[in-house]
């Protein structure tokens, strides 16, 4: 039997999109144009910004950046 369970930073989302009321696209948005920031940075910018909490920030951060891994700095 698969294990049909959302696992990762994936599994932030619908709690992201309850508590802040944005689609996870409009903060993958705000991110596209952080792509020279660090991880840390990127999510500092999320908490200071725009009011997420670090665990939320760094799911999106970290889901962005591996969608993007290898355009990074390219």
């Amino acid at each position: 039997m698969p294990d049909d369970k959302v696992k990762g930073p994936v599994s932030y989302f619908p709690s992201i999109e309850k508590t802040y009321g944005e689609p996870i696209s409009h903060w993958l948005a705000i991110l596209d144009g952080m792509k020279n920031k660090k991880h840390m940075e990127m999510v500092s910018v999320l908490k200071a910004e725009h009011g997420l909490g670090h665990g939320h920030a760094s799911a999106l951060v970290a889901h962005h950046r591996a969608r993007h891994a290898g355009r990074l700095n390219a």
